[in-house]
This record gives C-alpha cells, structure tokens and sequence, in this order.
C-alpha cells in the first residue's frame, strides 16, 4: 500500500504560476488583517473557564439559578491616603465624598455601584491608624474597556497633593497586564527577529536568502492570528494567546523556510534548473516539513482535550500557526523562490560565504564531522554522559509546585500593585476576591444556622482568612458566606485555605446538617484548574505520545526510531522541568538573567510545554534523522549514515536552534513571570535539544544500536508506505546483519 502525497508536485506548481500563489496569499493576507482588526480584540480577555464542571462553577451556576445572579460585575477598589489627616478630619470626608461624585458621575455604565466609610460607618473600611480608608466599586463586566475613565478620575484626584489615591481590581488589571504584554511582545520580535537575521545571515551567506524566511514567518502569523480571531468567536481567547502565536510562528516558520531554502541551493549547485530544483526541494525538505509540522500539530491537539479554555485556545493558536507556517512554506515560499531564481544569492556577504552550497553536505572533514565521530568511537560513554546529565538536570522538578504568581510578581510600577501592597499593609488583604461560601439549604434550620455559626468561628480562627461577611436570602433557601483571603488570592498560602475550607471546616460544621456548602471565587477556581491539570497530564502525555509513535512509525517504518525519539524528548523536556525549578523557585541564578524567584511555577505551563517541546523537539529530529536515512538508504552502511547526517545538517539545526533560543529568549526578557518561566522553557529546552540530545545522544545511540535503528516487525509490514515522490529511495540497501525495513519517506 503506497500513499503518494506529492509536495514535489506542491512546490513545481506553485513555481511555475508563482504570481498565482503570491496573489492567493496576498488575499488571505488581506482577510486575516481585516478579521484581525475587528474581531481580535473583542475576543481577548483574561477569563479563564473550566469546562469539567468543577465544585467553583457548581457554586457559580447555583447562585444564577437561584438569584439570577452570573459573573456580570466586577470589582474594584479605590484608596485614599493622608499623611496627615484621619478619616475624622471634615476636611478628608469631603475629599472622600468629592471623589465618588466624581466616580458615580461616570454613570452606570461605568460604575454599577460603590460605597464608601462615611455612608456605612463599617469600620472595616478604614486602617487601624484611620489615616488610609478604601471605597468599594462595582464594575459592569463589560464595562472593562471603559476603566481608563475610572484612572482618570483618580489621576485628577492626585492632582491636589493632600492625598493620594489609589485603585486596583480586575478591570485595572486586565488593563496593565494587556499594556505588559503589548510591551513583552514587542520586545520580544524585536530581539527574536534582530537575531534571526543576523543567524540567517551566517547561516546563507547572503542578504536575499536571510530575509525570506523572516517575510514568511510574518505571512503566517498573520494568517494564524486571523483565523484565531474566527476561534475566538466560539472560545474565550486568553490575551497572551497572540504571544504564543508570534513566539510560536517566529521559530517554526524560520526554521521551515531555512530548510527549504537551503536545499534549494544545494540542488541547484548540483546543476538543476530552477524549478527542478524547487520541485527537488519540495521532495526531500518540504516532505520533511510536513512530517516535522504534523508532529508539532499533533503534540499540540493534547492541549485541546484539556477542560481549560485558557489551554485549549492557546493549543488552537498554536496549531494555527504551526499550519500556516507549513503552508506557507510549502506554497508561498517556492512561488517566491520561482521568481527570484538565483536573487535569491543577492548581496553576498564577504569572507561568509566562500564554499558552494552543495559541498559541505558530500565533503568529509570539518567541525560536525570530527564532532559526530568522537562520539561514535565512544557510544557507551557518550550516552551514559550525557544522559546522565539530562537526568541530573531533571532532579529538581520534584520539588515543583503549582500555581498562579497572581498581583505580587508584577512590576511595582504598576498601580494595581502599588494599591495592592497598600491593602496588604493595611487592611491584610491585597484584592477584594474573597473566598465564597454558597450554601444551600433553608435559611430558617435552626441546624444550618448554627452549621453557618460553625463554619464562621472556624474561619475566624485561620489567620489565613482576614474577615467574613454573610448575605441570606430566604426566597431562594441561600446562604452566601464570603470570606476575605489574606494575602495574594493567588497565592499558595490562599490555595491551601481554600483547600482547608474544603476538606476540614465545611464538612465539620455541615456534618449532618440537611445543607451543602460549595466554595467558588478566583481562589477556589485556581485550586479546581490545579485539580484538572492533575488529572489531565497522564491523559495528555499518553495520548501525544501514543500520536508520535504511530505517525513516526509510519513515516520512517522503524519502531526503533520513534521509541528512541519519545525517550530522549523526554529527557529533554524533563531536564527542562528540573532547570525552569531550579531558577525561578529556588532562584538559582534568576538574579543574574534577570528574572524574579517565585514561589510557584504557573499552573498548566508544564503540561502546555510539554505540548509544545516535544513538537519543536521532533522537528529537529525528523530533519536529522531524514538525512541519516537518505545517506543509509543509498549506501547501507548506518555509521557512515549517521555521521553524513550530522555533518550535512549540523550547521542548519544549529542555526535553527539559535533562531528558536534567541526567539524564545526575547520573550522571557519580558516583564510578566509566567512568559518569562515559557520563554526560558522553550529555550532551555531548545538548546539542550540542539546540543546534548542531538550532537550526542542521537549519534551515539545509533552508533550503538548499528542497523537496528531501521527494524519494523514483519507483522507490520502491513503499514502504508508514504512516498511522497522520493522514488530514488525506493531501492533497498546493501544486505546487512541485522532485519532491515527500508523507509520510502524522503530526506530533508
């Protein structure tokens, strides 16, 4: 059974009518910035759901069925300070007073609602020293766009200089979080793309050649971000998903056209004609892209059996990107290469470029053929080395723990953080995100109430918790005790409370009481996502890893092949659990490169960067081991195989990784802690990748394993070959020792 699917085919055409192909793209280009520019924004938000009905959206749905009540407000919270007025001063009432006018003359729209001390007289309102009092806001939801009013507002009160006034809550958030990543985006093409450039540049020899993978990656981001704003119709779309999808698109889109690209070259240094050449590109490299981008895709598709939005956009995104670039790499990039033929050598780059292109990958000699066969003479000390390495390095992700960095690892320049601090200092609490009781039972139990009494006298004495207040309403047989969490909401210390709430103080005081209590509020829905990535992450593994094996297994018709693949990307991407551990909880080094100790890793990022590293960790290994097999197809011999694979790719996997390192790096330079703990991930992960695993591992592992690396069981035989017009790999090689099954697959 042969399976033909052409790239070869794919790549001559879109030469030959290259204006074609180019206008196709310009239109899809046009249609994804148009939806970009009207749907995008809309679709971002900070929400996150859970989508496996959890105890937090149990509570959530109770309280809309019995009070009509959703998640259509939010809260804020304005302070005002005084050196050295109290709240008893006539003169710090009217300050106060004139700045609610001012906030509730903002209308409903804007804010739904508020209080302040001198209406209610709760003293839970003011500081202990009575020099600092907070007004409570309500914020419509959709009214989040419109919280720069409120900032304004609070500005114009400052401007008096007797007091100082503060405010923070979810819409200030969202606000400055979104300002954060705008900036960290920035940032981050621009060293990504500076760097790319200047790799590209080393890697070519050339200016043209440098710049078209570059004018490709963008194609594709535009496109992914378009078709995201589609998705983002049906999905709440997290505001750093565009992030991911620039990171993203950088790194694979160069990566693929720098393949392509470079084999283009060497076919026509070999003597092809234009377009021959591109359709020989398309045969070998462009085949491998596909393989490589449908390993990414595949990797990714674990994130979107996730009950998190959050992670199924985000795995949505990605895949979109990874796909774009595919295509675009696949249709745009040899339309573009059949117009500017041999341009594509244009401005040489002095003393760069001296060698032709086709030599390095026949010729013997050089740094990655003296590399590879320093290796292959000691395979067992190679492995055991750097093996054990990857092992050490992956030690201290035991001691991970889970969770959201939350307002306390921001930047203390921002004002939701500096009201945040003030609140801590003051009041014990930094955002007014309490911890929510729903209980449901009737209202008039003399058994619930004093359940209520119990649960509240367990509250009180955790210092975890700072106050409670509670709302009954008979009508609907509801109680709603909502307790203040001390601290961060987001922190560990509030996780553990909302978890004691849980398992401790709600069944001993409900222990028999005809009533159940369920906890919701920011906190609890932490601890639920924590509770589902839990769960999650054996599913996930399984089933990316389950994924691989069969589409590695059919591409390169070994079984030897993919099971070594799965387990050094697993060494990897353990290894790079263990360093993110290392550096960012227990800080080693994180002073150094500039980024902050936190106590916590962010919840869902290890099982999205696994996702993530062992897509982009196939790619390189579906290059590499392309070559190896194109060389051991044609000769038979597997070490002369593996050391022309490492030899003919070495220099381009290193550039690529370089691209990648700088890509991801740039990002982790960022202000926002969970991008820079994904930046330093991905770039860890991709280096360790592009060093230990593939110049040592890969090479002294199939050294040790000899013609056994190309062994598939007869009872497999059964397997579609897919040839995609590799037709000069189809004879089989010189008999060996050991049962060969011949791949059909090309080479990159």
């Amino acid at each position: 059974m042969k399976l033909n699917l052409s790239t070869e085919n794919l790549a001559r055409a879109s030469a030959r009518h290259g204006w074609l192909t180019i206008g196709a793209w310009l239109a899809v280009l046009v249609v994804a910035m148009v939806l970009v520019g009207t749907l995008l924004g809309d679709a971002l938000t900070t929400e996150e759901t859970l989508t496996n009905n959890p105890e937090s959206v149990q509570a959530d749905n109770l309280l809309h069925e019995r009070l009509g009540e959703s998640n259509n407000t939010i809260d804020e919270i304005a302070i005002v300070r005084s050196t050295t007025l109290t709240v008893d001063d006539p003169a710090y009432r009217s300050y106060v007073e004139e700045l609610y006018g001012d906030l509730t003359a903002l209308g409903n729209e804007v804010i739904a609602g508020g209080t302040h001390y001198y209406l209610t007289g709760d003293e839970s309102l003011v500081s202990a020293d009575r020099h600092t009092t907070f007004l409570p806001l309500v914020i419509p939801e959709g009214a989040r766009g419109e919280i720069n009013q409120v900032h304004q507002v609070v500005d114009e009160a400052n401007e008096s200089g007797s007091f100082q006034v503060l405010v923070t809550g979810e819409a200030t958030l969202e606000v400055e979080i979104n300002e954060i990543a705008e900036k960290d985006l920035l940032i981050g093409e621009g060293i990504g793309i500076s760097v790319a450039l200047l790799v590209l540049a080393l890697v070519f020899g050339t200016i043209a050649a440098a710049f078209l993978p570059i004018v490709l990656s963008i194609a594709a981001i535009v496109v992914a971000l378009g078709a995201t704003a589609l998705v983002g119709q049906a999905l709440d779309l997290p505001f750093f998903v565009t992030n991911m999808i620039t990171m993203i698109g950088l790194a694979v889109g160069i990566d693929y056209s720098l393949f392509i690209v470079s084999r283009y070259r060497e076919e026509r240094a070999k003597g092809l004609d234009k377009v021959e050449a591109i359709a020989a590109a398309g045969a070998t490299a462009g085949r491998t892209v596909l393989v490589s981008g449908m390993t990414v895709v595949l990797a990714l598709t674990g994130l979107l059996i996730t009950p998190h939005s959050g992670l199924q956009s985000i795995g949505a995104g990605a895949i979109l990107v990874v796909i774009a670039a595919m295509l675009a790499s696949m249709t745009l990039l040899p339309a573009v290469l059949g117009l500017m033929g041999d341009r594509i050598n244009a401005i040489r780059i002095p003393l760069i470029q001296r060698r032709k292109v086709g030599q390095p990958a026949e010729a013997s000699g050089g740094f990655w053929d003296w590399t590879t066969r320093a290796v292959m003479r000691r395979p067992v000390v190679s492995v055991v080395l750097s093996a054990g390495l990857l092992v050490a390095a992956a030690v201290p992700y035991f001691d991970i723990n889970l969770g959201a960095t939350g307002v306390s690892a921001l930047p203390d320049s921002l004002r939701s953080k500096e009201a945040f601090i003030v609140l801590q200092e003051e009041f014990g609490f930094g955002m007014n995100l309490p911890a929510v009781v729903v209980i449901d039972g009737r209202t008039d139990s003399e058994s619930v109430v004093a359940a209520i009494k119990r649960l509240e006298a367990a509250v009180a004495s955790d210092p975890a918790f700072v106050t409670s207040e509670l709302e009954v309403f008979p009508e609907a047989d509801l109680s709603i005790l909502s307790t203040q969490l001390a601290g961060d909401p987001a922190s560990t210390r509030a996780m553990d409370a909302v978890e004691r709430l849980r398992s401790d103080y709600i069944p001993g005081a409900f222990d028999g009481v005809p009533a159940s209590a369920m906890v919701t509020g920011e906190t609890a829905g932490l601890v639920d996502l924590t509770d589902a990535v839990d769960t999650y992450t054996p599913i996930v593994f399984a089933l990316v890893l389950g994924l691989s094996f069969v589409l590695l297994t059919v591409a390169f018709r070994s079984i030897v092949i993919p099971v070594k693949a799965i387990l050094m990307n697993l060494l990897s991407v353990g290894a790079t659990y263990g360093l993110l551990v290392l550096v960012f909880q227990k800080g080693v080094g994180a002073d150094l490169l500039g980024f902050q100790q936190v106590d916590v890793i962010e919840t869902g990022l290890p099982l999205f960067l696994f996702a993530i590293l062992f897509g982009l960790s196939m790619d390189y290994h579906v290059f590499l081991l392309s070559r190896i097999r194109e060389r051991f197809v044609q000769t038979g011999d597997n070490n002369e195989a593996v050391a022309f694979g490492l030899r003919s790719t070495g220099r381009l996997i290193t550039g690529a990784a370089l691209i990648m390192v700088a890509v991801f790096g740039g990002f982790a330079m960022g202000d926002l802690v969970g991008m820079q703990q994904f930046g330093f991930g991905l770039a860890v992960a991709i280096f360790l990748d592009a060093t230990i695993v593939r110049s040592i591992l890969v090479p002294a592992s199939m050294t040790l394993l000899g013609d056994w690396n190309w062994y598939l069981p007869n009872w497999l035989e059964w397997l579609p070959r897919i040839n995609m017009e590799g037709a000069q790999l189809d004879e089989p090689p010189a008999q060996t020792s050991a049962p060969v099954s011949v791949p059909v697959f090309g080479a990159d």
